[in-house]
């Protein structure tokens, strides 16, 4: 009987380690799933600061176009060494590594597709974490599906923008050749109500005359 008793109680001892183990296990997943989400989410934000410096660095190349020539550059060499003055300018301190690939390459939307730089994504296809409560300038990459999805271009009045304000620019999703928003025109100053003019004094009544009435003869 005693040596039954031993071989049960060492049975339950097995099967609490088995138990203990598993939660283990899961716990240490979860930890690095946990992990894995809070380091994708910090990439994703350095993404963020990195795209606002492209975006900074293609308007500030728009601000500086003489006049006569197009407002984006051909690749993003020139944002490092603007070429068109004679002492080069520098919009862009260096080309980042993209956090989400750990590679200095970059996706490039062109002009018509072939000359002339309108953005700059990262090559990740990956599912972002952050879908939404994104800053002002940013808000037109909410409820995007891929990381590639998110287009940094210059946002300033005039160019193609991240923000729907009313500008003076076409917004990013409008077709080709749509009418620019026009601003309300302005209305004239209030005029103060006229002062009502004072009313005529009326003639003064003439005053009687004392005749003299002679009597009958």
């Amino acid at each position: 009987m005693r040596g039954r008793h031993v071989g049960r109680d060492g049975g339950f001892t097995y099967l609490s380690v088995i138990i203990v183990v598993a939660i283990i296990g899961l716990v240490a997943a979860a930890s690095l799933k946990l992990g894995a989400t809070v380091q994708r989410s910090r990439a994703e934000q350095q993404l963020l600061v990195i795209g606002g410096a492209f975006s900074d660095a293609l308007q500030s190349y728009a601000d500086a176009t003489p006049a006569g020539q197009p407002p984006q550059p051909p690749s993003l060499k020139e944002l490092l060494r603007d070429p068109r003055f004679p002492t080069p300018r520098r919009h862009l301190r260096k080309i980042f590594v993209d956090p989400m690939t750990g590679k200095a390459e970059w996706g490039i939307v062109y002009l018509g597709g072939t000359t002339g730089v309108m953005a700059v994504y990262s090559l990740s296809d990956a599912r972002p974490v952050k879908i939404g409560n994104f800053p002002a300038r940013f808000q037109s990459l909410a409820g995007k599906r891929k990381i590639s999805e998110w287009r940094f271009v210059a946002s300033g009045p005039g160019t193609l923008g991240t923000q729907g304000a009313n500008t003076g620019a076409a917004p990013a999703d409008a077709p080709p050749g749509a009418a620019l928003p026009q601003p309300l025109p302005e209305l004239p100053p209030a005029r103060p109500p006229a002062e009502p003019e004072p009313e005529p004094e009326p003639a003064p009544e003439p005053e009687p005359r004392n005749e003299a009435v002679m009597p009958p003869s």
